[in-house]
Formats: C-alpha cells, sequence, structure tokens
C-alpha cells in the first residue's frame, strides 16, 4: 500500500511508525509490535518503511506484515540484514519524511521512529545528522530539546549532536533554559505536579568556583536556573536545584529526589540513562507541534534480521507516543 486511501479506518488512534534502516532491526521490532496484542488494543499502528525488504523479513521470521505504507527503495532485493548502504539510507529518511507527513497533516496521531543509521543518510547526502533535527526544520521548530526517559530517570539535553569541544560555546544561557522549561513541562504533563528538576555543571565538581572551569557554570547554567524558576514562579514554585556536579549527581540517593535531569551534552545524559535503562528507554523530541517518541538504541547490525533483539524500547516508545496524544485510549 502506497497511501492512505487503502488504510481500513478503525475506532483507535491511529500511529505512524517509521521502520529505521532495513539493514538493521528496526523492521522487525517494528513489525513484531505492531502486530502485538498489547498495542493492537490501544492504538491502529502504520508501518512506513519498503514493503519488498519486509515482506522478506517477516517470512525469515514467521511474522504477519501490519497495515503499512509502502516507501520505495532501490535495489530492495540486493538489500542484506547488517550491511546499511546509501539506499537503505535514503530509504529510512523518505519514511521518516512521510511518516512526518502523515503525521502533521493530522492523518495520524503521532509517530515513533526506529533507528537509523546516520553513516547511511551521510552516504545518501542527507545533510541531517539525525531524526531530531529533520523534525525540527520540517516542522520549522526553533525551540526543540531531546528528551531520554523511563521508569527509572529521565534526561533533557541541553546540545544534542555537537561535537564535545564545541560544547563550551554552542552553550548559552537561552539554550540551557529551554532545556529546563521543555523538561518542567514535559514532567509536570506526565506526574500531574511540579517536578523536581536537577541541572547538571559542565565542568568537574562543578568548576570549584572557576579552578576547573571557565566560568560556564556561573555565566551561563545559573543565570538560566533563575530565569525559568521567574517565568514559574507566577504560577508554582519550581524546584530546581544545581548546577550539580555530574559524577554525584546520578547516585540512588540524588535519584530518589529527582524527576528529570538537564544534561549540558549528549553523552552526559546517555551514559548514566543507557547504563539504567538501555532496554526500555524512550527518546522524545520536545517541543515539536507533533508527539514525535524513538527506540533509545541503534541499527545493531549485527543481530539484524535473526529475531532476537530485544523489543521493550519499541513497545515502550509506542505505548508512550499514544499517552502523550491520546491520553483517554486505554491502558
Amino acid at each position: 500500500m502506497s497511501d492512505f486511501t487503502k488504510i481500513k479506518s478503525y475506532p483507535l488512534p491511529k500511529i505512524a511508525i517509521s521502520v529505521g534502516d532495513v539493514a538493521g532491526i528496526g523492521p522487525e521490532l517494528s513489525i513484531a509490535c505492531a502486530t502485538s496484542e498489547a498495542i493492537a488494543k490501544r492504538c491502529q499502528p502504520i508501518l512506513f518503511g519498503p514493503l519488498d525488504v519486509l515482506q522478506r523479513v517477516a517470512e525469515r521470521l514467521n511474522l504477519s506484515i501490519p497495515e503499512m505504507i509502502d516507501v520505495p527503495i532501490d535495489g530492495a532485493s540486493a538489500v542484506e540484514p547488517g550491511r546499511f548502504t546509501a539506499a537503505t539510507g535514503q530509504a529510512s529518511y523518505d519514511a521518516v519524511c512521510r511518516a512526518m507527513d502523515a503525521t502533521m497533516t493530522g492523518q495520524t496521531a503521532a509517530m515513533v521512529t526506529g533507528p537509523i543509521q546516520k553513516e547511511a543518510w551521510h552516504a545518501a547526502g542527507i545533510e541531517f545528522p539525525g531524526h531530531t533535527e529533520l523534525l525540527a526544520d520540517r516542522t520549522g521548530t526553533n525551540e526543540f530539546s531531546m528528551m531520554l526517559t523511563s521508569d527509572t530517570i529521565s534526561c533533557v539535553l541541553a546540545t544534542i549532536h555537537v561535537p564535545l569541544a564545541d560544547v563550551p560555546t554552542v552553550l548559552s544561557i537561552d539554550l540551557v533554559a529551554r532545556a529546563i522549561r521543555h523538561g518542567a513541562d514535559a514532567l509536570y504533563r506526565r506526574l500531574g505536579r511540579s517536578p523536581r528538576i536537577a541541572v547538571c555543571a559542565l565542568n568537574p565538581h562543578a568548576g570549584e568556583n572557576g579552578l576547573f572551569s571557565h566560568g560556564e557554570e556561573t555565566r551561563i547554567i545559573e543565570p538560566a536556573m533563575t530565569r525559568v524558576r521567574r517565568e514559574w514562579a507566577a504560577s508554582t514554585a519550581l524546584e530546581i536545584i544545581g548546577p550539580l556536579p555530574p559524577d554525584t549527581a546520578f547516585t540512588p540517593m540524588m535519584r530518589e529526589k529527582v524527576d528529570v535531569y538537564i544534561c549540558m551534552y549528549h553523552d552526559q545524559g546517555l551514559i548514566p540513562l543507557k547504563a539504567l535503562s538501555f532496554d526500555d528507554a524512550v527518546n522524545v523530541t520536545l517541543g515539536l507541534p507533533i508527539v514525535r517518541t524513538s527506540v533509545d538504541h541503534g541499527t545493531a547490525l549485527d543481530l539484524a534480521w535473526k529475531g532476537v533483539a530485544k523489543r521493550t524500547s519499541m513497545m515502550a516508545a509506542i505505548q508512550m507516543a499514544i499517552d502523550l496524544s491520546c491520553p483517554t485510549s486505554d491502558n
């Protein structure tokens, strides 16, 4: 199927799922989760990806293909598990764009993205480094943040796909305040109360008053925290602590007191999150006009088409997409 005119309509919210790079584990996870009873009772999942390749994956793993929008790929018969190419990169990009268009026009209530291979996008000449930047560009969103979340820990990133050496020059009061604000809004909706927020420092020991820093904590992070506190003060008090030394911010005792962490760079948040919740964490793009969630793992090329990859992150991503877009849908 290549358009929505052939998609049967059910009295459940439609959720778009782009299957990711077909050389990886995205197709099998998307198919298996979309056909599971737990998902089928809450939404109508619609896959976006190359039908020819997905049929091969389904036949190999004895799975049935759910309803889907076919996004053709060049040389479908030559696609092999574990071997990404420019063609698989282009197909995964096209699938994301089709799923995004469906969600932006209201044909689907939300979108879930399977794992892409960023090198394959680069090989295909695609200028975006990842999903988040593409989504922001196509939706005309200037202020967005990436949140990685699970039942154990939630982290919002002030900077995303930025080389570590560039982080100090990229950080600004506006950028950190945006991440705090997005984290506060997201967790307020999720918890129904004012969330407890911990802001991580950039430098060791939170800079030790300038001994181990160039003043990022006092020049950038603290003013950003003050700004957001003042914004929320008119309606409800917001508990924001920090800047915290990153090496103690994520201890078990601290996590009991924190609902969401604001992290200055990619690995500062993703290392603790993946250590604690590798199998069930979800990536949520905050600030977009649509709901987008994603798995929090890569393409796992060595496991592709074997039926052994864990489905928990994809299941959690679909469930969260339903919760965020259709909170009254049956649990």
